[in-house]
């Protein structure tokens, strides 16, 4: 049984932060947990706002609490806002954050491995650069699309 590395979780950061620089988009947070939820990776790239790496970890943190990536979370808000709002009340209001920028990571198999979450920019730029991150690392990204 393959974990996810700390060699993998430090390309997903260096990767979403390049795609981000060669896309122009604003300064990132970028964190990567495992499949526990615990923290492998994170970084903040200089002139980020305030809490950019609290929001990352919402977004992370609430893909691996329901099992699907954020953009999905964010579609059931608009579906079930009580639904999103217990859970939140549950795993905490900073634990869990329903817009896209929270994606799975899966192994090759399907296997769980972690998820990474970004905030910065859009949120769609921000899951764009966790696609990247997670891709160059040899893995699955799941958004919940």
């Amino acid at each position: 049984m393959i974990d996810l590395t700390l060699a993998a979780a430090q390309t997903i950061v260096s990767r979403a932060l390049e795609q981000a620089r060669t896309s122009g988009l604003k300064p990132l947070g970028v964190v990567v947990l495992d499949a526990r939820g615990a923290l492998k990776a994170a970084q903040v790239e200089d002139g980020t706002s305030l809490r950019r790496a609290e929001v990352a970890l919402g977004k992370a943190n609430g893909a691996l609490a329901l099992g699907i990536g954020s953009r999905a979370i964010s579609a059931r808000a608009e579906a079930q806002p009580h639904f999103v709002a217990a859970v939140s009340h549950v795993i905490g209001p900073a634990a869990l954050v329903p817009v896209p920028g929270g994606v799975l990571i899966r192994a090759g198999d399907g296997r769980l491995l972690g998820a990474v979450g970004i905030s910065g920019d859009t949120s769609d730029n921000d899951e764009i650069c966790a696609v990247a991150g997670i891709r160059a690392a040899g893995l699955e990204p799941e958004t919940g699309a």
